[in-house]
């Protein structure tokens, strides 16, 4: 049996950082990222950046990202590490796939952000951290909220 050679980010996570901001570009993020970003790769793209490292460095740009408009900059995970041969477009050719679905989800975020917004402007919110999972509101809550600006 041939000896396979783990993949070059094994062990670490990719984020990806959306922005939709009239107080931030994408070009403010990366360089706010590059202010803390001693052990973690940044990828800057058309919607923001991604970040990879250790899931613990990753969790600290992002949170050093986030504090320049926080209802604004959306997190989520990446499926596959970066150059991964099961989903790199160097290997498959056209779109990365998933890009679409990015795409999809730009279309919406500003009603999140309009629900994020008044969240803010409520006297009894108290904002939780960003690993305080505990005091976030519920989903069916963060659903009442988009359907009350559809």
């Amino acid at each position: 049996m041939k000896d396979t050679i783990p993949p070059l980010y094994s062990g670490t996570v990719t984020k990806y950082v959306f922005i939709e901001s009239y107080k931030a570009t994408p070009d403010d993020i990366v360089a706010r990222a590059y202010e803390i970003s001693e052990k973690v790769m940044i990828k800057e793209t058309c919607f923001g950046l991604q970040v990879t490292g250790q899931e613990d460095d990753v969790d600290l740009v992002i949170s050093h990202i986030r504090e320049l408009d926080p209802s604004h900059i959306f997190v989520k995970d990446r499926g596959f590490p970066p150059g991964d041969p099961r989903r790199c477009r160097a290997n498959l050719g056209g779109a990365r796939p998933g890009y679409f679905g990015h795409e999809y989800e730009m279309g919406f975020i500003r009603r999140i952000t309009t629900g994020l917004e008044r969240l803010d402007d409520s006297p009894n919110y108290v904002p939780a951290s960003y690993h305080d999972r505990d005091s976030c509101f519920s989903v069916e809550k963060l659903i009442d909220i988009i359907n009350k600006e559809a």
